[in-house]
């Protein structure tokens, strides 16, 4: 277990990320909360929300926040993998081939829409996201050490959309929703745009030393044998219910407990409860799972599946 001040240092990571990100996302704490779980414990993202709703700013503050290379790709039907991993380009004056890298090589990278595109260069993505390396003409390139891929789709736009294969969403540590605010909160976001606050006065407030001792804190934060038992029971039921024809995999196991000891951490607790685990549950499990064709038709939805799930699992005592 991390010492006391080992965790009020790893608090501070959290608290200094957080207040940096809510200056410019307004009345999203729960969402930032749990996104910075993921990010500080190595953990893609996929957020489903609407236009206008904040994600390109989310993910540009994060990237000034931890003063990370930031790349948007704008995901359209014709993109195809060479746009994404880069190209070789022949040199005549060399009389050899250039490896051209393309935007993946980056440290914090935004898909914008990833639905958009073929399923053949969202693929392209995969490696990528599971190994931090991708291939180029038969040579293995590594990606930065810091590597988080916050992808984006429109969730009431299914025309021209290819839906991402099961494989590809697991990839994803977590499916998030940022939402509509409040009339008051959106008040404040004008006041803020009108007086000219800008994303451009977010400063680097971590540094990647900072980043890489929370990942191994949180590594080192108690799960007692009781919740590793709990959360592999919350994710093996979802592979017993009638209404789905996928259920979550154990990778889904693995992230809910290293999102749930990062959560520890930004309480100042030493170890993981079971509210933590609880905490996490539905954006961990809900798109890893499948609705069969009927309960789709039926109007079930996995975040409800999830829920109950929740309230069925004994719960450690």
């Amino acid at each position: 277990m991390t010492s006391d001040l080992d965790i009020g240092q790893q608090l501070g990571i959290f608290q200094r990320l957080n207040a940096n990100l809510s200056r410019v996302i307004r009345g999203q704490e729960t969402s930032i909360r749990l996104l910075l779980s993921s990010f500080l414990t190595n953990g893609h993202i996929l957020l489903q929300d609407f236009p206008g709703t904040g994600k390109t700013t989310l993910a540009k503050a994060l990237a000034r926040s931890v003063d990370a290379n930031f790349q948007r790709i704008q995901f359209t039907p014709d993109l195809l993998p060479t746009d994404i991993l880069g190209v070789s380009v022949f040199n005549p004056q060399s009389a050899s081939f250039e490896v051209h890298q393309g935007p993946i090589f980056t440290e914090i990278l935004l898909a914008d829409e990833i639905n958009r595109a073929s399923p053949r260069t969202q693929s392209a993505l995969l490696q990528a996201m599971g190994e931090g390396q991708v291939s180029l003409d038969g040579t293995l390139y590594s990606l930065p050490d810091l590597f988080f891929v916050i992808a984006t789709q429109n969730p009431i736009e299914f025309h021209g959309t290819y839906p991402l294969p099961e494989a590809q969403m697991d990839r994803f540590a977590m499916c998030l929703s940022l939402g509509y605010v409040t009339p008051e909160q959106e008040v404040e976001i004008v006041s803020a745009e009108l007086a000219g606050s800008s994303i451009n006065d977010i400063e680097a407030c971590v540094s990647r030393d900072e980043l890489i001792t929370f990942e191994q804190a949180a590594r080192s934060i108690e799960v007692s044998e009781e919740l590793k038992r709990y959360a592999v029971d919350l994710v093996a039921a979802t592979r017993k219910q009638p209404e789905l024809s996928l259920g979550a995999s154990p990778r889904a196991s693995i992230t809910l407990v290293k999102c749930a000891q990062a959560l520890a951490i930004f309480d100042g607790s030493g170890f993981v409860s079971p509210d933590h685990l609880q905490q996490v549950a539905p954006s961990v499990i809900s798109h890893r799972i499948v609705l069969d064709s009927n309960a789709h038709l039926n109007g079930a939805s996995t975040n409800a599946i999830v829920a109950r799930l929740l309230s069925e699992v004994p719960v450690p005592r």
